[in-house]
């Protein structure tokens, strides 16, 4: 691709490739000269440039101190990182990051906002990705939102299933429990295991997120193969979160929870599972 005919505005990529050759002209380099800056070679650099590879947090700051750019590039990233995740998904994540109080459902899987890295590209490696790493550093700039100054309310119930599946392998699925443990110790994540034993519950439809704010009406959301569904009417916004009220009264408590997902671990810690084994012992 010729930079010189890149359309700046055809997409997110495009204009932070064209401010990224804007700043490294004005500072007086080539390509190869500011790899050399940042740590990396000529070609990532041209390669952003041309928005055939998307930048990742650490170059994204790399390069705007490398080039005195003042934050300049640093503004544009919360654009590239929304650019990475699903279409269908972008508005929920938007309005995600904008909550006070976050309270969610699931019944498969360990929630994004709790995911660590590994169990997250083993996740999107289920489906084989073309862009996995993209989708991989997405989801790991969307938890960002738990590390700002005003942080939202977390409240998670997850089904036992969840605890028992191990996705990644045991390894993997130990230091996601691990991980899990560790946030209970946040004085605004709550975590809750519904265990299997409960048998029929309120959840038993699906996932679901029920997403409060400071001066607008609450929304809720839900999603299916490859599509989401961002919900405000308030009839049916408030009937899911009468279902989610219910789902953390039959839920365990967290201290009884956290017990549970170390009973898990520990179920991890014994199996025989080759190099799992030694990841976990």
């Amino acid at each position: 691709m010729n930079i010189r005919n890149l359309d700046s505005g055809s997409s997110v990529l495009a204009f932070f490739g064209a401010e990224l050759r804007r700043l490294r002209e004005a500072a007086g380099l080539t390509q190869k000269q500011l790899g050399e800056v940042i740590y990396c070679t000529g070609l990532l650099v041209g390669q952003i440039e041309t928005a055939r590879k998307p930048p990742t947090r650490e170059f994204t700051e790399r390069a705007d101190a490398g080039l005195g750019a003042e934050g300049a590039l640093l503004r544009l990233w919360p654009l590239v990182s929304r650019n990475s995740l699903p279409p269908w998904f972008r508005e929920f994540a938007e309005l995600e990051a904008t909550a006070t109080t976050i309270c969610t459902f699931q019944s498969q899987l360990v929630h994004g906002l709790l995911q660590t890295e590994e169990y997250a590209r083993a996740v999107f490696s289920s489906y084989r990705p073309q862009n996995l790493e993209q989708k991989v550093t997405a989801r790991m700039e969307r938890q960002r939102i738990l590390q700002r100054a005003d942080p939202p309310v977390l409240w998670l119930v997850l089904d036992e299933a969840v605890l028992r599946r191990p996705v990644g392998g045991a390894g993997v699925m130990y230091a996601q429990l691990a991980r899990l443990l560790e946030c209970l110790s946040h004085p605004l994540v709550h975590v809750q295991v519904l265990p299997t034993a409960v048998g029929e519950h309120p959840g038993l439809l699906g996932s679901f997120t029920v997403l409060t704010f400071d001066d607008t009406p609450d929304i809720a959301y839900s999603e299916s193969y490859e599509a989401g569904q961002v919900i405000i009417n308030p009839q049916a916004v408030k009937a899911r979160s009468l279902r989610y009220d219910l789902l953390r009264a039959t839920a365990l408590s967290p201290q009884d929870s956290a017990d549970l997902i170390a009973d898990a671990m520990e179920d991890l810690h014994g199996q025989q599972s080759g190099p799992d084994r030694s990841t976990v012992a």
